[in-house]
């Protein structure tokens, strides 16, 4: 089955459109258009072609002329100049111009393969232009990251820094780069390092793994790390990168919640539950508890809550009971 070719023909001549088509038919599905003038070549750049083949000498416009029109629109489609009288010369300043090759009309055998290899290089410089762009839009995702974002060589020494790795461990990017990990993180951590490392070494990833890091001003933080090996296309692991996220205030937060339930666990230990029917006596008061023994009211609330006791006399129990000290005391009172 042919593989589809869009083709734009600048020609003034039908007849010689007419033996390129043909040509170019041995080995593509071809769909086209022929222009033979500036203004028509303009109109049909409006379309998507996937080359354009353009004769050299036509009455009133040439194919230099035509090549800096497309060349203008910066649109990136293979142009070659097909011509029956075209010299050395004149072949090298097309060349020289931007035309991606010529062919001589006498030697029309030249053509396909001129248009299969320019159309291999079309497509090359289309993925080369994607990649850079999904590169530069990456580039901008890991700048703008607030996370600190490392690239190091397998033994740890950092080859990028991101601006959020800056604003974290307060070291430039100048400052960090060439330098071992291990200039963020605690003496005590260089065995923790070189295991992870390790791990990397053998294509594992570590995520969400929290440790201690250590600012420039020797500020230690807490930090959530995801480290990952970098491939080759041949799946060698040739690097590592490593996304650091400052988790500091909600390490702070989650140790302010666990003492306040201590505390309250403390607090709730000490307090119990004195809800619900109690059975009193009505004479001398006393409590009667699970067991069915029957307590002082006192030793009953001592035993289920952190209250404490002191006892004394109310008014009324004072007049019943020892009227005589009452009396006195009204006495001592009125004077």
């Amino acid at each position: 089955m042919k593989k589809p070719l869009r083709v734009l023909l600048v020609e003034d001549r039908e007849e010689d459109a007419i033996f390129l088509l043909r040509e170019l038919r041995h080995a593509y599905d071809t769909e086209f258009e022929r222009v033979a003038s500036a203004a028509e070549l303009q109109r049909a750049l409006s379309k998507r072609w996937d080359i354009i083949i353009s004769d050299y000498s036509m009455p009133g416009f040439n194919g230099i002329e035509a090549l800096q029109i497309v060349l203008g629109t910066n649109l990136d489609i293979p142009f070659i100049i097909v011509s029956g009288a075209i010299g050395e010369e004149i072949a090298v300043n097309a060349m020289t111009n931007g035309a991606s090759d010529y062919v001589m009309k006498g030697n029309l055998a030249r053509l396909v393969p001129a248009v299969e290899r320019e159309l291999r290089e079309a497509e090359t410089r289309r993925n080369r232009r994607r990649d850079e762009a999904d590169l530069a839009h990456l580039a901008a995702i890991v700048e703008s990251s607030t996370d600190a974002i490392l690239g190091m060589d397998l033994d740890g020494t950092i080859r990028s820094w991101n601006s959020g790795a800056e604003k974290i461990y307060g070291y430039s990017a100048q400052e960090a780069i060439g330098h071992p990990t291990s200039i963020i993180a605690p003496p005590v951590s260089s065995g923790e390092i070189s295991l992870i490392l390790e791990k990397v070494r053998r294509g594992e990833r570590v995520a969400r793994y929290e440790t201690v890091r250590v600012r420039k001003d020797g500020t230690p933080i807490d930090v959530s790390l995801t480290i990952s090996p970098i491939k080759n296309s041949g799946g060698d692991t040739i690097g590592v990168s490593a996304i650091e996220r400052d988790i500091t205030a909600r390490k702070k937060t989650e140790a302010d919640r666990n003492r306040l339930i201590e505390e309250l666990k403390e607090a709730l230990a000490k307090v119990n539950d004195l809800s619900g029917l109690l059975p009193i006596c009505a004479s001398c008061k006393k409590i009667r508890d699970d067991q069915g023994d029957w307590q002082q009211v006192e030793t009953f609330i001592k035993a289920r809550s952190s209250a404490d006791f002191s006892h004394g006399m109310c008014p009324d129990c004072m007049e019943q009971w020892y009227p005589e000290y009452m009396a006195a005391v009204k006495n001592h009172a009125d004077k």
